[in-house]
């Protein structure tokens, strides 16, 4: 009996774990969801009358929204796909940018991969291995040393992950500058 009864307590405990989306290693684990912007999430954040184009606050930005779910064609808080989570950071402070990686991959300036600094954009080819790379299909905002912040559709939510893992080095492809 008294057996019974601790398999019954421990039940909703087990069962919790297995809903927690727990993420398995080399993949960063996501933090807790960040408090609701002030913007509608069903509205285009209003760009500041003074563009802060300060790389930290950029970041600060993007960091903010760890944790808001991936959604192929999202560009607002109830979801995000790779460019439109970036089109949404960079218009929150008065950047305008384009809304698509292919046309994001063409802003601003080409920055040596020596030179990152926080706020710049990092983009990605992840159509397949074997495939010549030069192509962008994912794009992300450094947001300081190794780390970068973006929308993937893995997982499903954004988060930090590094420049240099086994996943992402491979598939580099450049970074831009916008301020």
């Amino acid at each position: 009996m008294r057996r019974l009864a601790v398999l019954l307590l421990l039940a909703p405990v087990a069962a919790a774990c297995a809903t927690t989306g727990a993420t398995p290693r080399p993949f960063p684990v996501p933090g807790p969801p960040p408090p609701p912007l002030a913007e509608s999430p069903t509205t285009t954040p209003e760009p500041s009358t003074n563009p802060s184009t300060e790389p930290y606050a950029i970041s600060g930005t993007a960091l903010s929204l760890r944790g808001v779910p991936y959604r192929n064609g999202g560009s607002d808080p109830s979801g995000f796909d790779c460019s439109g989570f970036v089109w949404y950071v960079f218009d929150h402070h008065g950047i305008h940018l384009p809304r698509t990686v292919t046309e994001q991959f063409q802003a601003g300036t080409r920055v040596d991969q020596s030179d990152l600094r926080p706020g710049d954009l990092v983009f990605f080819d992840t159509s397949g291995a074997g495939v010549q790379r030069s192509h962008a299909t994912h794009v992300g905002i450094l947001i300081g040393g190794d780390e970068f912040v973006h929308a993937p559709s893995t997982i499903g939510q954004v988060r930090v992950e590094r420049l240099g893992s086994s996943y992402w080095a491979p598939r580099f492809l450049e970074a831009r500058r916008l301020q």
